[in-house]
C-alpha cells in the first residue's frame, strides 16, 4: 500500500475514533436510599438535570438500604457515587463531592404512649429504619447517651413504609427516623392529631463522640400551618447529607456533576425543593476529608494566581475602615431583613390559599388554586436566583407550600368522594 493510502486510512481511523469518543455515553451508578425516601428522589433530580446539560453522562439511580452500605459500595467500586449521612465513617477510596442539605432527627410518638423525651422510651416499642441505614446506626449512640440499653425497649427495624404503618396501627409506640424537614410521609402522620414530635437535645455532650451532629430546630408549623404542628419551635439534632464518589471515577465526570449542583440549582429546585438547601462551595471544601479531584477542579477553576489574589487581599486590607465596615454591616442587616420580609409575605399568601383550598367545593376552584400555588413557587425561585430571598427563607417557604399541596390533594379526594354521594348534582367542568 502506498504512503498516501496509509495516510488516508490513518486519517479515517482517527476520525472514527474521535467521533466515537464524542458519542460515548458514560454510565454512572448512584446509590441512594429506598424508592419512597428522599435520597432516591434527590438522586432522580440530579440524574435528570445532569443528563439534560451533559447528554454524555447517564446516571443510574439505584435503590439502597442506607448510608453504611452506600459507603462500602463506593469503597469497593460496586457503585460510582452515593448519598450518605455526614456521620458515616469515611473509607480510604471515597472522596467528597458536595455537602447537600441537613437531615433532622424525628422522634414521632403516639400521644397515648406519653413519651415526652428520649428518657420515656424505656419499656416502649420503637420502630427504627432498616439495619444498615444511617437512621438505624445513629439511633444506638443516641439511646446510649440517654442511658437506654438495647434491652430497655423493644426496637423493631422496618422499611420506612412499614414503620409508618406500624405506628398508624398502634403496633409500635414511636418511630425514629432521620430525614429532611417537611417530609410528606412524616407530615401525613402528624396531621392525624394522634401523634406528636418529641424534642431531642443534649447536643453538646453528644458532639463529644459524634462531632458531625449539630443542634437545630423544627420550626413551629413546619408540618401543619393551621393547627400548627409542631405547636412551637422544637429542639432536635441534625446531620448533613453528602454526595461522595469513588476516587477512580473520571474527574471530568465528577466536575460536570458538581457543576450541575451549583450552576443549575434552580432547575433542581423545580423537581425537588430540597435542592435549595445545597450548601455553599466553601462549605463543601471544608468537610474534613479529601475532595474528589473532579470536584476540586470545579471549586478551584476560578481561583486567581497567587500574586493576583495576594494583591487584591492587600488592597482590601488597606481600604477597610471603621466607617466602611459599619456601612457594609448595616446594609447586610437591611438586606437580610428585606429578604425575610419578602419570604414572610409569600408564606402569608400560602396560608391564605390553604384556607381557600379547605373551603373549595369544585375541581374548577381547586385547579385555579393549584395554578396560584405554582405561580408563587415560580416567583420564589426567581427571587432566590436574584437574591431577593435567602436560601434559609426559601427553606422555610417550602414547608407551608408542601402543606398547601398536600391539603389540595386531600381536598380533591374529598370533592371526588362528594360527587359520588347521593344527591350530588354539581357538574364537573369540561376539559
Amino acid at each position: 500500500m502506498s504512503l498516501i493510502g496509509l495516510s488516508i486510512v490513518a486519517a479515517a481511523t482517527f476520525a472514527v475514533l474521535l467521533l466515537r469518543s464524542r458519542q460515548q455515553v458514560h454510565v454512572v451508578q448512584l446509590a441512594t436510599g429506598g424508592k419512597t425516601g428522599e435520597y432516591y428522589a434527590f438522586g432522580e433530580a440530579i440524574a435528570q438535570i445532569t443528563h439534560k446539560h451533559h447528554p454524555d453522562i447517564q446516571i443510574e439511580v439505584l435503590e439502597a438500604p442506607g448510608s453504611g452500605q452506600n459507603m462500602n459500595n463506593v469503597q469497593t467500586g460496586a457503585v460510582d457515587i452515593a448519598l450518605v449521612q455526614s456521620d458515616t465513617p469515611i473509607q480510604p477510596a471515597v472522596k467528597a463531592i458536595a455537602l447537600l442539605y441537613p437531615e433532622l432527627f424525628h422522634l414521632i410518638a403516639s400521644k397515648e404512649a406519653n413519651i415526652q423525651s428520649m428518657d420515656d422510651l424505656a419499656g416502649k416499642r420503637i420502630a427504627l429504619m432498616p439495619v444498615g441505614s444511617g437512621s438505624y446506626e445513629l439511633f444506638w449512640p443516641l439511646a446510649k447517651h440517654y442511658g437506654l440499653s438495647e434491652a430497655a425497649f423493644d426496637a423493631q427495624p422496618l422499611p420506612p413504609d412499614a414503620a409508618h404503618e406500624a405506628l398508624m396501627k398502634g403496633e409500635v409506640d414511636a418511630l425514629f427516623r432521620i430525614i429532611g424537614l417537611g417530609n410528606p410521609a412524616v407530615g401525613d402522620l402528624l396531621k392525624t392529631a394522634r401523634f406528636e414530635l418529641v424534642p431531642i437535645d443534649r447536643i453538646g455532650a453528644l458532639q463529644l463522640n459524634q462531632p458531625y451532629l449539630k443542634s437545630t430546630v423544627i420550626p413551629q408549623g413546619s408540618y401543619d400551618g393551621s393547627q400548627p404542628v409542631p405547636p412551637e419551635d422544637l429542639s432536635v439534632i441534625a446531620v448533613n447529607a453528602l454526595l461522595v464518589a469513588n476516587e477512580a471515577v473520571e474527574p471530568e465526570i465528577i466536575q460536570a456533576i458538581t457543576s450541575v449542583l451549583y450552576e443549575h440549582r434552580n432547575e433542581l429546585i423545580t423537581i425537588n425543593p430540597r435542592a435549595a438547601s445545597i450548601q455553599s462551595p466553601e462549605a463543601s471544601q471544608n468537610l474534613g476529608f479529601p475532595l474528589h479531584p473532579g470536584a476540586k477542579a470545579y471549586y478551584t477553576q476560578d481561583n486567581p494566581p497567587f500574586l493576583v489574589e495576594y494583591a487584591e487581599a492587600m488592597g482590601l486590607v488597606l481600604s477597610l475602615s471603621i466607617l466602611g465596615f459599619s456601612g457594609i454591616w448595616q446594609f447586610r442587616l437591611w438586606l437580610i431583613g428585606r429578604q425575610k420580609n419578602r419570604a414572610d409575605d409569600y408564606n402569608l399568601e400560602i396560608l391564605t390559599l390553604i384556607e381557600q383550598v379547605e373551603q373549595a367545593k369544585t375541581f374548577q376552584e381547586l385547579q385555579t388554586l393549584r395554578q396560584a400555588l405554582f405561580s408563587i413557587l415560580r416567583q420564589v425561585v426567581v427571587d432566590l436566583d436574584v437574591d431577593k430571598i435567602s436560601p434559609e427563607s426559601f427553606q422555610s417557604f417550602t414547608f407551608p407550600w408542601e402543606v398547601a399541596m398536600t391539603t389540595l390533594h386531600h381536598q380533591e379526594v374529598a370533592v371526588r368522594q362528594a360527587e359520588k354521594s347521593p344527591g350530588y348534582s354539581h357538574q364537573l367542568p369540561q376539559d
